[in-house]
């Protein structure tokens, strides 16, 4: 059943069948991502180490670099899961986005080498964008705001400060930037969110209606 698009304009389901063929793919490309630099590897080089044939590749994946990234949102959805990482607590809730970015981009460093060069942008953002859409698709945002470009402003200034933090030598924990980045991210969301007269006389504030809107968002799934 297809339930929606991953990075690169690639259907997400739920058939075991496919599931194994891309996980197969995706496991022939780390292997091959060991040997050789990735614009010296092939499609017909992946579907060989993967013992699946060129047409099968293509089902799955329109080229090589979608691939990539669908096998590196893949790698952040099993972080999230592997961790344990909830969105469930209000107070917590962008921090934990926050800090499964940043965990993951330190985890770079035991990947393949070439893997820890990749630009990581394409594979994150989208899966953080989705995570803040979804969110305001069940706590609507104010009428009018382009909640497409707020999704992606804040998922692009999480993954921005994540890689500064990362690429800083002496940097502070994870954790500690993770807060860091909540707090400069929430101003972002208040800008746009407009609460509605019933929950003004309920004393609810921005940053609730924030937070209830992150946490409303479903945790990534790992890769099956």
């Amino acid at each position: 059943m297809v339930e929606a698009l991953q990075s690169g304009g690639v259907v997400e389901t739920t058939d075991p069948r496919i599931l194994r063929s891309r996980r197969m793919l995706m496991e022939a490309l780390v292997r091959l991502l060991n040997q050789k630099e990735f614009d010296d590897i092939s499609i017909q080089e992946i579907a060989d180490e993967a013992t699946l044939n060129r047409a099968t590749f293509y089902l799955h994946y329109p080229d090589k670099n979608a691939l990539l990234q669908a096998m590196t949102a893949a790698r952040f959805r099993d972080l999230i899961a592997r961790r344990g990482l909830s969105f469930s607590n209000c107070d917590g809730a962008l921090r934990a986005i926050a800090l499964g970015v940043c965990d993951y981009l330190a985890e770079t460093t035991g990947c393949p080498s070439q893997l820890a060069k990749m630009p990581l942008e394409g594979s994150i953002i989208p899966v953080v964008e989705g995570i803040f859409q979804e969110g305001a698709a069940r706590h609507g945002v104010t009428p009018g705001a382009e909640s497409e470009l707020l999704a992606t402003t804040a998922a692009w200034a999480i993954f921005g400060a994540a890689r500064r933090w990362y690429q800083t030598p002496d940097r502070i924990p994870a954790e500690a930037m993770a807060a860091k980045i909540e707090a400069m991210v929430k101003p972002v969301f208040r800008h746009r969110v407009m609460l509605q007269p019933d929950a003004q006389l309920q004393g609810v504030t921005p940053d609730q209606r924030i937070d209830e809107l992150i946490k409303s968002a479903p945790v990534p799934r790992a890769a099956a």
